[in-house]
């Protein structure tokens, strides 16, 4: 299976040279493209000074653009999975192989890192935040899935295709929802993960609020007119 994972870098100087290089260094068989999504700092000037596999984005699009623009390119470059992996170091290359060998040993169309099939969540605000749409996902589809908003999931090429072609489609648990509901196998693997190890995230307290009201809401309601 030719897998391509998709690295979207918005401001990513600080950490975009040691997460392609660990990438690198894991020798997990998967190739890469970094999405520099119209990056103000010095991302593009990383890429260029390490020869980094990348395209750039002349305005920032944010996420949903930037996983579209690596869905398009892998389906272009005939990859059968495509897996989004951060820029910012939270995600540990390592697992991908046995996230890729789930995918081939099952038949899933989505393979989601997950941080807990076999750990507990914390009681902390942002796990409380995890429950709830865990919770809801489970109540609108009848399935389960541990750990929602992991950003570290693998698609097979049926799922890429639904990302690369739609504009509604951001790579978030609300379309997860409802790909499960229209009959998408999904799977978990145990991986851990790190705090970013640069930077800074763009989800600060009040923009995290706004993110759970607008997930909950689109899987609640919005996920059923699409």
């Amino acid at each position: 299976m030719r897998v391509l994972a998709i690295i979207p870098a918005y401001n990513e100087e600080e950490s975009l040279a040691s997460t392609v290089d660990e990438f690198l260094a894991a020798k997990t068989d998967c190739d890469y493209l970094v999405v520099n999504d119209g990056s103000s700092d010095g991302t593009e000037r990383v890429c260029r000074e390490h020869g980094y596999r990348h395209v750039t984005h002349p305005t920032n699009l944010g996420l949903t653009g930037g996983v579209q623009t690596g869905m398009k390119y892998a389906l272009s470059h005939g990859y059968d999975a495509a897996i989004q992996f951060d820029a910012d170091g939270q995600h540990v290359p390592t697992y991908i192989p046995a996230m890729v060998a789930e995918m081939e040993r099952t038949g899933a169309d989505i393979v989601i890192g997950s941080r807990f099939v076999n750990e507990r969540k914390s009681l902390s605000a942002r796990m409380l935040g995890s429950r709830l749409i865990a919770g809801i996902i489970r109540l609108t589809t009848g399935q389960a899935i541990a750990d929602p908003t992991s950003g570290m999931r693998l698609f097979n090429r049926a799922m890429m295709e639904q990302f690369a072609r739609r504009f509604d489609f951001g790579p978030e648990p609300d379309s997860v929802a409802y790909l499960l509901r229209h009959g998408a196998k999904v799977r978990e693997v145990q991986v851990e993960m790190r705090e970013r190890q640069a930077g800074e995230s763009y989800l600060n307290f009040a923009k995290s609020i706004s993110y759970m009201a607008r997930t909950c809401t689109s899987i609640l309601f919005v996920q059923w007119f699409r």
